[in-house]
C-alpha cells in the first residue's frame, strides 16, 4: 500500500530522534522542527508490521546486489513506525519480487475513519464481521471483553483450557477434558476456521487480487 495524505506528513517527512537508540528506558520519539523531501529514486510504500518473507526475499536484502536494501534500510532509520514499510518499499521497489507481494497480514482490524495511531477495540458488535473476514487472527481486544468467551466457544470450542484438535476423541459432557483420550494425531481433519482460511488463501492468490499490489 503506498503512502498518501496524512501518513505522508506524519511518517515520511519528520526528522526523529529515537532516545531507545541510547537509553536503557523506553521513551517517547523526538521530532525535530525541521522536515525533509520525499524520495525521488524509489516510491515508499506501508502495511502492516507482521509479514511473512520468503527465503530468497531475506536472502535480497540482506546481500542487497544492486544496494537497494541497504539504501532503503538507512532512510528507514530515520522513519516512524519503519517496520510498516521497510521490507515493503523494498519489495515493491525491486522488479524481481514486487510481483509476489500480497497485501494481507492475515488479521481482522477495524480502524476509526480516518484511521488513527492505534486500532479500535473489538467487541460483540464486531463478531459477525471476524468470522465473514476469513482472517485467522483478530486484534486488537480489550482485557476480559465478552467477545473473547464468545470466540472460545463459537470458534475455537475451548473452555478453560487448549482448543481440542481432530485427534481428541473423548467425552466432554460435564466440562470433562476430550483429549484425555486421544486418536490418530497423524490424521488432518479440517474444520470450518480452516475452510474459511482456505477461501480466504484463495481470494489473496487469485489473479485479479495480486494485479492490484505495489500499486
Amino acid at each position: 500500500m503506498q503512502i498518501t495524505g496524512w501518513k505522508l506528513n506524519q511518517r515520511a517527512k519528520p526528522i526523529i530522534i529515537d532516545p531507545g537508540l541510547y537509553l536503557s528506558k523506553k521513551s517517547d520519539l523526538a521530532l525535530t522542527t525541521q522536515r525533509r523531501s520525499l524520495p525521488t529514486s524509489f516510491k515508499l510504500f506501508t502495511g502492516s508490521a507482521w509479514v511473512m518473507l520468503t527465503r530468497s526475499f531475506l536472502e535480497y536484502c540482506i546481500w542487497g546486489w544492486d544496494n537497494l536494501p541497504r539504501t532503503i534500510l538507512m532512510y528507514y532509520a530515520n522513519f516512524v513506525s519503519s517496520p510498516e514499510g521497510y521490507f515493503h518499499t523494498v519489495m515493491c521497489n525491486t522488479p524481481e519480487f514486487r510481483n509476489t507481494a500480497i497485501s494481507h497480514d492475515l488479521h481482522y482490524i477495524a480502524w476509526d475513519t480516518p484511521p488513527k495511531q492505534h486500532p479500535i477495540s473489538l467487541s460483540m458488535k464486531d463478531f459477525d464481521k471476524m468470522v465473514k473476514s476469513k482472517a485467522p487472527f483478530a486484534r486488537k481486544f480489550a482485557k476480559n471483553d465478552p467477545v473473547l468467551d464468545k470466540i472460545d466457544k463459537e470458534l475455537l470450542g475451548r473452555t478453560n483450557r487448549f482448543a481440542p484438535g481432530a485427534w481428541c476423541i473423548g467425552s466432554s459432557n460435564g466440562g470433562a477434558d476430550p483429549c484425555s483420550l486421544r486418536g490418530n494425531d497423524t490424521v488432518f481433519r479440517p474444520g470450518p476456521g480452516a475452510e474459511r482460511f482456505q477461501e480466504l488463501l484463495q481470494t489473496l492468490l487469485s489473479e485479479d487480487f495480486l494485479k492490484n499490489q505495489c500499486s
